[in-house]
């Protein structure tokens, strides 16, 4: 299946993008394993001949969808505080974006730039029934970024997250 040719644009109204992190450490079954939203976000898909994927993904947009496991569950201050940290201390202000250089055998290969700093990828995709999609495991030190850490470096999140996402195209 392939996507069908002219330009296609994806955002929360047509799609969802997520990561979801673990936790690590002497006191991870204190954390939780988050799900994070990104209500801030868009996409533009070239279907055709030559196609290609740009997606820009504020990252002051990040809420807390939910949070298994823990010692207790997450409180709305605890989310409040989890989405001040994201900003403050791990992620900054500098835009999330990625840009394909090439888009084909069900990849979109590109550069990646989080917190500033960019890195090559490749992003397996699935398109089909109206839909693509895809799932990206991400180092966080490949971007700079440093673990986030609570309780004296006790409780830790991973270094690795995932990034998964959905949006509507039409496909033939």
């Amino acid at each position: 299946m392939s996507i069908d040719a002219g330009t296609h644009k994806i955002g929360p109204s047509n799609g969802s993008l997520q990561v979801k992190t673990g936790k690590e450490g002497a006191a991870a079954k204190m954390g939780h394993d988050l799900v994070l939203g990104v209500s801030s976000w868009e996409a533009t898909v070239e279907g055709g001949d030559s196609p290609s994927i740009s997606l820009t993904a504020d990252p002051g947009s990040i809420e807390v969808v939910s949070g298994d496991g823990g010692a207790s569950p997450l409180s709305d201050k605890d989310k409040g505080k989890i989405k001040k940290d994201i900003g403050a201390k791990v992620l900054g202000s500098s835009q999330i974006t990625f840009t394909s250089s090439s888009v084909d055998d069900g990849r979109a290969q590109g550069d990646l730039s989080i917190a500033g700093k960019s890195s090559s990828v490749s992003v397996p995709l699935q398109v089909g029934g109206g839909k693509i999609s895809g799932s990206l495991t991400l180092s966080q030190k490949d971007f700079g970024i440093k673990q986030f850490s609570a309780m004296m470096g006790a409780l830790k999140v991973k270094d690795q997250v995932t990034v998964v996402f959905e949006g509507q195209v039409p496909t033939s």
